[in-house]
């Protein structure tokens, strides 16, 4: 993961990548043979091979190229030449106000008479209607165009975003600004595009995935009055979209912004937080497995995208060592699993904030959580109160730096705002996330338990808003 992380951040060319390479050769050449040699120079030697195909893993990676690219910022007469793209909706429509941003899976491009074999994807700026879901097969006509990075705002004193690499991370390399859009057939049945082996069944399979995920939405809306409901579902989805724009603010002030952005660290709290409490009722296996069934249904239900897959993989790891107890080690299955998500997708590791949250969370509840727990160990309990707290902090206090460095906002105020209110985020999530199943069955039922949500969450908006007053 080294060799990944440095390239992400380097220009390493191949004279150091051959360099390093004769040099970790000769190591193990030298000193492989000879045990009067300290085998430390050995490990050295396998360690450099390890770091350079790290490297080379993300430089071929970052080298790729689309089919499309070749038709990307073409001009005639200082004029975008504009190309017909047919293909389907490859991930949830993100609304932005008056616009909308959409991913199609470009399948057919258009050029003249021609019809060109493609499988890329272009991210689609557009106006908000028509409304477009997931699945949906659409022609869209414009400009391809590449993506630019964002320069910093003037005296803002921050670096250019790299959103070509962002992009990258999602295999998106090519974007459309307001092209015209077509809705070809709105459903699986009817398409006349041609699919690779089991991507018409991965489409017709994230449909219903994400029609449940707006079942759910709905049902926690019907069940909590706002802006607590649009509370609950940033905190267990996401979705800022419901959440007025003072109410953001004073999170942004707060420096709390980061319990409304679904991570791994959402994750390793619901996670444990429904193992704590189920050992109450169950035995810790049984408690265990009802967990996990939990966990898988929460990424459903939340969209199952990469990056939330990726965070419950790390939570589920944690998982299993919590309910395994001493009988399992995570570390070097974590450390593996990490390992293995950046070698698929090298961007992760330094474009993904969501992975980095996964992994610092992971480590705070590793490290950081029994050394505060054996500090603190006269508190008394309280049940599972201490305990939920705790494992809470440490998660918090692993994942701040990255919070601060992202956000770019370390206000005076959030440390106490987030010690107010962070210790309830497990019970919000858990008493929501009931809420919102009960509600999918029958409305008063999700009522009854949404009154609980409304109650613990009206407790953190007071707070945040109070504490933003004095920012």
């Amino acid at each position: 993961m080294s060799g990944i992380f440095v390239s992400s951040i380097f220009d390493v060319g191949q004279t150091f990548i051959y360099a390093g390479l004769i040099a970790a050769v000769g190591l193990i050449g030298v000193f492989g043979h000879n045990k009067s040699f300290n085998g430390k120079f050995l490990l050295t030697g396998f360690l450099g091979i390890a770091f350079l195909f790290g490297i080379v893993r993300f430089n071929s990676a970052d080298l790729d190229q689309d089919r499309l690219d070749v038709f990307t910022d073409l001009e005639a007469g200082q004029k975008g030449i504009e190309f017909v793209v047919n293909g389907y909706v490859d991930d949830e429509v993100v609304v932005k106000g008056d616009r909308v941003e959409m991913v199609l899976r470009a399948k057919e491009l258009i050029v003249g008479n021609r019809k060109i074999k493609v499988n890329d994807k272009i991210l689609i700026t557009a106006n908000s209607f028509p409304r477009f879901d997931y699945g949906d097969t659409v022609s869209a006509k414009g400009v391809l165009q590449k993506p630019q990075n964002f320069g910093p705002s003037a005296g803002s004193g921050q670096a250019e975003f790299d959103y070509i690499t962002y992009l990258k991370k999602e295999g998106i390399r090519t974007t459309m600004f307001y092209p015209e859009l077509n809705l070809t057939y709105d459903t699986m049945k009817y398409h006349k595009l041609e699919y690779f082996e089991f991507e018409g069944v991965k489409v017709a399979l994230y449909r219903k995935i994400f029609a449940l995920k707006n079942r759910f939405e709905s049902a926690i809306n019907k069940s909590i009055s706002e802006p607590n409901a649009a509370f609950v579902n940033g905190i267990l989805l996401g979705s800022r979209q419901n959440i007025s724009d003072d109410l953001k603010e004073a999170f942004n002030e707060t420096g709390t912004t980061h319990i409304l952005a679904i991570s791994g660290y959402n994750i390793m709290i619901i996670s444990w937080a429904v193992l704590t409490g189920l050992v109450i009722f169950f035995r810790r296996r049984v408690a265990f497995w009802i967990s996990v069934a939990v966990v898988c249904l929460f990424v459903v239900l939340t969209g199952a995208s990469a990056s939330v897959v990726r965070a419950a993989v790390m939570g589920l790891l944690l998982l299993f060592a919590q309910g395994y107890g001493r009988l399992y080690d995570p570390k070097n299955s974590i450390i593996l699993a990490g390992a293995a998500m950046a070698y698929f997708n090298p961007f992760v590791l330094n474009f993904d904030i969501g992975f980095q949250l996964s992994f610092a969370a992971v480590l705070g509840l590793m490290y950081l959580y029994p050394y505060l727990d054996s500090k603190l160990g006269k508190v008394p309990k309280f049940g599972t109160l201490k305990e939920i707290t705790l494992m809470t902090l440490s998660a918090q206090i692993a994942v701040a730096p990255l919070l601060i460095y992202y956000f770019k906002n370390f206000s005076l105020v959030s440390l106490p705002t987030n010690v107010l209110i962070l210790p309830f985020i497990p019970a919000a999530m858990f008493v929501g996330f009931i809420s919102g199943l009960a509600g999918m069955v029958f409305t008063p039922l999700g009522q009854i338990a949404g009154w609980f949500a409304w109650a613990i969450t009206t407790y953190q908006i007071e707070v945040v808003e109070l504490f933003a007053k004095l920012f």
